[in-house]
């Protein structure tokens, strides 16, 4: 009896090719949900920048003398400014007049946290000159 040459494939080898597949999609699909939380903390952390570089900016605009500029921590105690839409960054800062030398300059240090997966924190500090 002849063979055919082209018998094409049994279903054993075809259950092995969709099995190897199978693990392929699996494993590239897990990437995602990785991929997805990363692109959320850069969002969370650039939102958060910007917020502490919105407060330098509106700083920088007073007078040295200016009562939003005096030492201490802004807003007092532990209380907070609320940003975004759903409140979800809390901003603060420091003012620190320098001593000696350099008592023409103050440090400004602004802080701003989030919850996500943990606390997040981001800090800008800048100098400004008399």
């Amino acid at each position: 009896m002849k063979r055919n040459p082209e018998q094409g494939v049994t279903l054993l080898e075809t259950l092995v090719a969709m099995t190897v597949l199978a693990i392929g999609i699996v494993a590239v699909a897990k990437v995602f949900p990785s991929i997805t939380g990363s692109q959320i903390e850069a969002k969370m952390l650039t939102t958060g920048t910007y917020y502490s570089r919105e407060k330098v900016e509106e700083l920088m605009a007073l007078p040295w003398t200016d009562a939003a500029l005096s030492d201490g921590r802004h807003p007092g105690g532990t209380a907070t400014e609320n940003m975004g839409s759903s409140n979800q960054w809390h901003r603060y800062y420091n003012v620190t007049t320098l001593a000696g030398a350099l008592s023409d300059l103050k440090r400004v240090t602004v802080t701003v946290t989030w919850q996500m997966q943990g606390s997040d924190t981001t800090t800008t500090t800048t100098y400004f000159r008399r």
